[in-house]
């Protein structure tokens, strides 16, 4: 009998230039983030020498990994597509959407819809969509 590991599923985020910009930015707003690995392009390419080729970090115990594209795209990060942070307390979610949303755009502002007493949806500064909701 083989033993087959288990999938996984880790969100991938891909940038054109500003990874690690990025990566630096979400773990200084969650305790215990951490690079895992991260390799960056040489001066052989395929991408600018320097930026990120593969990095995978962990933001509040969950994966994820991001690259720096070494080609451009017509496309984008798009909130049909979000990060969804469950808060624990209103200082938490004050400080995250204020974070978030420094240089990037207010979808929903922060308040009560009846689903959350207190839900905030963002796009941050680099295009990455953001739903933050009070425990």
């Amino acid at each position: 009998m083989d033993i087959v590991a288990p999938q996984k599923i880790t969100t991938f985020l891909m940038f054109e230039g500003n990874a690690e910009e990025a990566m630096d930015f979400y773990r200084s707003l969650f305790d215990g983030a951490e690079v895992i690995s991260m390799s960056r392009y040489g001066a052989d390419g395929p991408g600018r020498e320097g930026t990120i080729q593969h990095a995978t970090f962990t933001l509040a115990g969950q994966p994820f990994m991001c690259i720096d594209s070494p080609g451009h795209h017509d496309f984008t990060f798009t909130p049909a597509v979000s990060l969804f942070v469950q808060c624990e307390s209103e200082a938490e979610i004050d400080q995250l959407y204020t974070a978030l949303a420094e240089g990037g755009g207010e979808l929903m502002p922060l308040g009560n819809y009846g689903f959350s007493t207190k839900f905030g949806w963002v796009n941050d500064r680099f295009g990455v969509s953001w739903q933050l909701s009070l425990a």
